[in-house]
């Protein structure tokens, strides 16, 4: 099991940047596949990416592919998620996930994510 806890989120001009953290209180962190996602206000939950075990292979949605880059570093227990060029269409909840290693290892797998974090506010202004 794992806790995770979202940070980060704000108010923030389009063009800007902005960094999300995902901090997990669980230990084994390493052997969770990690992933992000956000959900705009009247529209589906949308998986922005997720990151390896490893961190060494990453996937994105092509909403945000060469805007935002996933990583982690699990000796701090934390996956980041940079957001560059950000634009009103990046405005929503965006929330970090856990799977284990135990159900499946894909990083480009968008479903069957095990622990789920409260999420945090991302809004851009135009």
């Amino acid at each position: 099991q794992v806790q995770l806890v979202e940070s980060g989120g704000g108010l923030v001009q389009a063009g800007a940047s902005l960094r999300l953290s995902c901090a997990a209180s669980g230990r084994a962190f390493s052997a969770y596949v990690m992933g992000w996602f956000r959900q705009a206000p009247g529209k589906e939950r949308e998986f922005v990416g997720g990151i390896s075990w490893s961190g060494g292979s990453t996937c994105y949605a092509d909403s945000v592919k060469g805007r935002f880059t996933i990583s982690r570093d699990n000796d701090k227990n934390t996956v980041y998620l940079q957001m560059n060029s950000l634009n009103s269409e990046d405005t929503a909840v965006y929330t970090c996930a856990a799977r284990h290693l135990f159900h499946s290892d894909s990083y480009c797998l968008s479903r069957e994510y095990d622990y789920w974090g409260q999420g945090t506010q991302v809004t851009v202004s135009s």
